[in-house]
């Protein structure tokens, strides 16, 4: 059993794993005890691809802000067996209701018992998954109080409890750093030959599309130059970096934001199917740009001369 995101997360990057790898550092697989670090882990597709993929990879420091989503990570690590048996338990009692009624007043009991931050970390996880597969669309989505508002998703019958999964996921995850907090704090745990893949919230293509309330905090465009800011500070370390964003550019607007922003760096496109948005109309294909600090990728090595 192959180990794979454990959660769904909007933005995940599952579809887009070949695309990535293709625009790695051209030379990636010939560095010696890599250190790989996502300072916005989010669902973790790209952690357990690379770790699954690139055995030179000695060392993985994952960063979350959300102490909801880091805490389910070092569960799922160090407790996956407690962890299974609290699922199997309330995914009983919710295949056991007989109504689509019944099963939106337990999922909202359960959302109020989440919102307390009073439960202990096993408890905590199991309610973030039972929401998680539960909510629509499986979205994670907090207020400006920092309380998950997302409403019920009308499943009658999701998978609350996939034990292979946790225990795959366990057993990668056995040698990764997990720290919760700002990005910034993962410099620290950068050493030689160090690979940073940046996964932030995106910036909206439009006022009505903004979907990046993973926290409270808000996360605009002060935010983004913050961010690239310090990716002048991992470049100026030596280390390597890729970054992916929405594409403000492919807009009616031709928005140069990132243009300008990341003008020093080489800017890449990927497509995406992102199936978010309320309205199917507006699903589908989407380009967002990747974004690294060095010239040649494996992409390169395959193109023709």
């Amino acid at each position: 059993m192959k180990a794979k995101p454990f959660i769904k997360w909007v933005g995940g990057k599952t579809q887009l794993i070949e695309q990535l790898e293709a625009l790695l550092p051209a030379d990636f697989d010939t560095w010696e005890n890599v250190t790989y670090i996502e300072p916005f882990v989010g669902g973790g597709a790209m952690l357990f691809y690379m770790l699954q993929t690139h055995s030179n990879i000695t060392s993985a420091i994952i960063n979350d802000i959300n102490s909801d989503l880091t805490t389910c990570y070092k569960v799922v690590r160090d407790c996956p067996s407690k962890l299974i048996e609290s699922l199997e338990k309330i995914q009983q009692k919710y295949y056991a209701l007989a109504s689509d009624e019944e099963r939106k007043q337990f999922f909202l009991l359960r959302r109020d018992e989440f919102n307390t931050k009073s439960s202990d970390p096993i408890r905590n996880t199991t309610l973030f998954f039972f929401l998680n597969r539960t909510c629509f669309n499986g979205l994670y989505r907090v207020n400006k109080a920092g309380l998950f508002n997302v409403p019920f998703g009308r499943y009658e019958t999701p998978m609350i409890c996939d034990p292979n999964t946790i225990y795959a996921d366990s057993e990668l995850l056995q040698n990764v750093e997990i720290l919760t907090g700002d990005y910034q704090q993962t410099l620290a745990h950068a050493k030689g030959n160090t690979l940073f893949y940046f996964d932030p919230p995106y910036r909206p293509l439009s006022n009505t599309s903004s979907f990046n309330d993973y926290s409270k905090e808000a996360f605009n465009d002060i935010a983004q130059q913050r961010l690239k800011e310090f990716c002048d500070r991992v470049e100026q370390a030596g280390y390597k970096f890729m970054l992916s964003n929405s594409d403000c550019f492919n807009t009616p607007l031709k928005d140069r934001f990132f243009e300008d922003l990341y003008l020093e760096y080489i800017i890449d496109r990927v497509w995406a199917s992102r199936n978010v948005n309320a309205n199917p109309n507006k699903r589908g294909k989407l380009r967002e740009i990747l974004v690294h600090n060095y010239k040649r990728t494996q992409r390169n090595l395959t193109e023709k001369v």
